[in-house]
């Protein structure tokens, strides 16, 4: 579904009115084709289902490796800068750094398509768990690993600056498949490089 930007130029105008504002006075008559050409890039995600975006990120290498079933080698990716706006209030979530593991089986996946990845799954009207769960999927279908992991850490614009407004305030969601749930000692391999 593409995002339709002439229908947000026509809410945001609306959205305006609503708020008691003139949208023809200088500084705002081009806020509503500002406000839908960023709401088409902030919310690109939204165009993508997670098998469309694992199928768009799906560059692996595999004639290099040789992977032992067993293995318990972890690849780490961590500190992904992101950012996604709350689906409640439609408030920025920032400060949003992700880290995405896994334990290589068949595939490896070329590093900056994880931060592509964590990018647009970031860019939909989103929960912090879900961004996880979204990107723990897409990383299994392209790498065919079920060991798969995502921290995410980051603050909501709901809580910081407005309702509670609790400034600092940190979410830290964590999304554990296969071994990184199921086997302590890869799980404490994990939290140690964390």
């Amino acid at each position: 579904m593409a995002i339709d930007k002439k229908a947000i130029e026509e809410h945001i105008r609306g959205i305006l009115i609503a708020l008691g504002e003139n949208p023809e006075r200088e500084g705002l008559k081009d806020t509503p084709k500002r406000v839908a050409s960023m709401y088409e890039e902030v919310f690109e995600g939204m165009n993508y289902t997670n098998d469309e975006l694992a199928e768009m990120f799906n560059k692996t290498f595999e004639e290099d490796i040789f992977v032992n079933e067993e293995s318990k080698d972890i690849v780490l990716m961590k500190d992904i800068e992101i950012f996604s706006h709350c689906e409640h209030h439609l408030a920025l979530m920032y400060n949003m750094k992700v880290s995405v593991a896994y334990i290589p089986k068949k595939k490896i996946i070329g590093l900056s398509k994880i931060a592509r990845i964590a990018d647009m799954v970031g860019k939909r009207l989103q929960l912090q768990e879900r961004i996880g769960s979204d990107i723990a999927d897409i990383m299994q279908k392209i790498t065919e690993s079920e060991d798969v992991a995502v921290i995410i850490e980051g603050e909501h614009g709901c809580m910081t600056t407005r309702g509670i407004k609790k400034p600092n305030t940190k979410t830290i969601t964590t999304t554990l498949r296969g071994r990184f749930d199921s086997d302590l000692i890869v799980n404490n391999r994990l939290m140690k490089l964390i």
